[in-house]
């Protein structure tokens, strides 16, 4: 094994997978370190979950190789699930079951050896101990995410994957929620995680861009923004929902995104955008203040600009 081979938790090439005629994963090559949060972004139907159980071993490519953690993606999906913690998007542990219930019929199913002071230490870890004697189906759902964390991570996996894990969740149990998983990574956890939220991508090391089963875009926050080259324009004046419609078509405007009291005016061709924002803004009486676009910017250009794969 080489010492590229040894950093690498994912390493796989041409993944494909075919649901019936629908081609929902198509040629798929990625590589993700060990420790590394990696970020899955794209549309609904993208084929963000098909493709990170593809990683992983949970679900067998039509097509395509790579190892995970080590294993054979094909071959050796046994030893890979053993070693991986799965969250999924929907809550489900028993609701009619304790806190401490739950954790205690997770650790049966793994087989798990004094199992109660494991138990302890994960409830204390995520600040569940006060809790443990309360039926999961009463917590909220900050708690409730705790509670699926602590449970996918009672087994020490090395490799964790995230489906949309706060979906639901208020703001600042999202932040506690990332704070406790980049500690995990610091701890050399490897983390998958889809999300549709903007602030958390950034919060990933590394991103990936899925839409209709194609791989866009990849690479850090920066990168993918520079990968991109669009140029972008802030707009503040009157009647900004008229004003939007007037721009539609004009040389060099490919995408007008409403952002609170403003409008982003982004393009491809930055020098066709830069001569139609100095005509606007002669006009008066918007202003047209040059920006840098963000990852939101990025996300919506690629996503319409994706073809769906069922057409």
């Amino acid at each position: 094994m080489s010492g590229m081979d040894r950093d690498l938790a994912i390493n796989v090439t041409g993944l494909n997978k075919y649901f019936g005629p629908k081609h929902v994963v198509c040629d798929l090559s990625l590589q993700v370190k060990h420790g590394e949060i990696f970020g899955f972004l794209g549309p609904n139907g993208s084929g963000k979950t098909t493709s990170i159980r593809l990683l992983c071993g949970l679900l067998k490519p039509d097509s395509g190789s790579g190892t995970c953690l080590g294993y054979d993606i094909i071959r050796e999906t046994s030893s890979i699930k053993r070693e991986v913690g799965y969250m999924t998007q929907r809550f489900s542990l028993w609701e009619d079951l304790t806190i401490s219930e739950n954790l205690e019929f997770i650790a049966r199913m793994y087989g798990m050896k004094d199992r109660r002071p494991l138990i302890d230490q994960a409830l204390e870890k995520l600040g569940l101990t006060s809790r443990r004697d309360q039926l999961a189906g009463a917590l909220s759902g900050g708690w409730k995410q705790r509670l699926s964390l602590a449970a996918c991570m009672l087994h020490k996996p090395k490799l964790l994957l995230l489906d949309e894990p706060t979906a639901g969740v208020d703001p600042k149990a999202r932040r506690d929620f990332w704070e406790e998983i980049h500690q995990l990574a610091a701890d050399g956890i490897t983390v998958l995680v889809s999300t549709h939220y903007m602030d958390e991508a950034e919060r990933c090391h590394r991103l990936a861009y899925l839409a209709y089963g194609h791989l866009l875009v990849s690479g850090t926050s920066q990168e993918v923004v520079d990968s991109q080259a669009l140029a972008g324009y802030e707009v503040t004046g009157p009647d900004l929902a008229q004003y939007a419609r007037t721009l539609h078509g004009l040389p060099g405007v490919d995408q007008i995104t409403a952002f609170g009291t403003t409008l982003h005016v982004v393009g491809r061709h930055a020098a066709e955008l830069e001569r139609t924002a100095a005509s606007k803004r002669a006009e008066g009486p918007h202003e047209w203040k040059q920006i840098r676009p963000g990852l939101e910017d990025i996300f919506i250009g690629l996503m319409e600009t994706a073809k769906d794969n069922y057409t």
